[in-house]
């Protein structure tokens, strides 16, 4: 790598950048309800706005992760801080459900940019060290939902609007704006091996790769739906459901942080599977728990989902390096459709759950409109809190299945490994 780059500048401009990432979901995930109040959007409405980040983060991870070594990593990071200084500014001034729908697609296309150049970025910058090196910059996703949502608290506590809590977001965008503007980047790691075109984009027909890439569906899923509906989906059942995910957010940033020697003890294929039973086990305790039980859920739940996102980012850049940059941004591409067409399912789902737990024919709209402590209120209430925990319940099933496939991973990775000394990678 040429002396003129600066691999710490570009790791840390990087951690800003998913800083604002995961602000966005954060702060997101504090306020869905009181959008859903303000502009009176049903759980479907919200739905739909929360997935728009995510399906407008696949296409810009796949369309970034095409061009990348094309166009190069700085232009498309510059191209990312636009895109979220646009969101921004047109959240703050939002006035209802279509303002709200394009300014978080505006979001998501810039955190899908920013993954698509920053996971090839540090997988070049830190070449010898994949796997601990993207849970350390991933650990920034989990450190900002936990500043997001303490902000969110605070701010409320403090009478501050929604609207002040969005524009947060500016000073982290700005930054890390500036400082990709002036710092010199390598080309990709593909790139400078010399696998071609032709060959990384064979690699990705590599039976693993496709088997990763399904897995990726249930990592996201898991993870991501959980932790931005917990406020939603939670909140009739503890007054202090956004500190749930304050606490699972927590455990990530930790987990994520002490990476290097967990992912070397166990390998990445064990990491996957301890970290598929955790989250099943903690799914179960925040669908069938009450009270502060609800907090050892999220605390078992936030273990289990830790080391997801970034090890099976890792995985696929250690074991599969010639996808090269296309590789990686496919599977976060992968993760984050998947998420946004549950999100949809799911609020539709949630949806149903309510109107059937309300007296027949009961207009939930009405029910949402009534005043606080009447009747219409409380039935609603009581209605929220049965349905929460069964969208959670029925998201279980997930981490149970992505047991078994880890389970088949470790299994097949450690016969791959005895077959030969030297664990050849695949294409």
């Amino acid at each position: 790598m040429p002396s003129t780059i600066n691999r710490n500048q570009l790791f840390v401009a990087s951690c800003l950048a998913l800083l604002v990432t995961s602000l966005s979901f954060g702060i997101r995930a504090g306020i869905l309800g009181r959008l859903g109040t303000e502009f009176q959007l049903s759980a479907g409405q919200l739905a739909t706005i929360a997935s728009t980040a995510f399906w407008g983060f696949p296409l810009a991870i796949v369309i970034g992760g095409m061009v990348v070594d094309i166009i190069g990593m700085k232009k498309l990071l510059i191209a990312a801080c636009v895109f979220h200084l646009v969101g921004i500014l047109l959240t703050i001034s939002a006035s209802g459900f279509w303002p709200l729908f394009i300014s978080t697609l505006f979001i998501g296309l810039g955190n899908g940019t920013v993954e698509a150049a920053c996971n090839p970025l540090v997988a070049t910058i830190y070449a010898d060290n994949k796997t601990t090196k993207l849970n350390h910059f991933h650990l920034w996703f989990p450190g900002g939902i936990v500043i997001g949502t303490l902000l969110v608290f605070l701010f409320d506590k403090i009478g501050l609007g929604w609207q002040v809590q969005v524009g947060v977001m500016l000073i982290p965008t700005v930054l890390y704006g500036y400082l990709f503007s002036k710092l010199e980047f390598p080309v990709t790691e593909r790139v400078a091996s010399g696998v071609s075109t032709s060959e990384m984009y064979e690699a990705l027909l590599s039976p693993l790769f496709i088997v990763m890439l399904i897995l990726m569906f249930g990592t996201a899923i898991t993870e991501l739906f959980t932790g931005q509906w917990i406020d939603v989906l939670l909140k009739n059942v503890t007054d202090n459901a956004i500190l749930l995910l304050t606490i699972e957010t927590g455990v990530m940033v930790i987990g994520r942080g002490f990476a290097e020697p967990v992912v070397h003890r166990f390998s990445p294929a064990g990491v996957l599977l301890l970290s598929a039973i955790f989250a099943a086990l903690g799914l179960y305790l925040l669908g069938h728990t009450t009270g502060n039980m609800l907090f050892v859920g999220a605390l078992v739940f936030g273990i289990g989902v830790c080391y997801f996102w970034p090890t099976m980012l890792g995985f696929v850049s250690e074991n599969l390096p010639k996808t090269g940059a296309v590789g990686l941004n496919f599977m976060g591409g992968a993760g984050m459709f998947a998420v946004s067409v549950y999100m949809i399912f799911m609020g539709g789902y949630y949806d149903k759950l309510l109107a059937d737990k309300l007296p027949a024919g009961a207009d939930v709209k009405s029910f949402n409109d009534a005043p606080a402590g009447s009747e219409m209120a409380i039935a609603l209430s009581e209605a929220k809190k049965a349905a929460g925990p069964e969208i959670i319940n029925a998201t279980l099933v997930i981490p149970i299945i992505l047991t078994v496939a880890f389970a088949l991973l470790f299994v097949y990775m450690r016969n791959k490994k005895k077959a030969s000394p030297q664990l050849v990678t695949g294409n």
